[in-house]
């Protein structure tokens, strides 16, 4: 995990190892921050949708029980809205270096469209 100081808070990058291994224990909400058609094609199951143009810091859920981590295709957004809740005062907050990409480079499973049947199907990389 890398970080960074920015004020009283501390902005956190993890690698998809981390939010992986946080992710099976139920440690974390994963926050996709990607468009809804990004989304719609693939994601990581259970991941909870919330597009970067229409994020509000403000309407997150409080962070006393789990860590929020956003993620994005390859961690340019999701940086931008981590520090957007950072500077909105929350402290719990990280992302995922690398997005959605590395996520995929590193052969973890997610959910997909069969482009044959248009249907959902789960794509176990590994």
């Amino acid at each position: 995990m890398q970080s960074e100081t920015i004020g009283t808070a501390v902005l956190e990058t993890w690698d998809v190892d981390e939010v992986a291994r946080a992710w099976a224990a139920d440690e974390i909400v994963l926050i996709d921050v990607r468009t809804v058609q990004e989304y719609g094609l693939e994601h990581i199951e259970g991941a909870l949708l919330s597009p970067m143009s229409f994020f509000r810091p403000e309407k997150l859920p409080g962070q006393t029980d789990k860590r929020i981590v956003f993620h994005c295709a390859g961690g340019v957004r999701s940086e931008k809205v981590a520090r957007a809740c950072l500077e909105a005062g929350m402290t719990r907050i990280a992302h995922m270096g690398g997005g959605f990409g590395a996520w995929k480079a590193a052969k973890l499973p997610y959910l997909g469209i069969n482009m044959g049947t248009g249907a959902p199907q789960r794509i176990n990389a590994g």
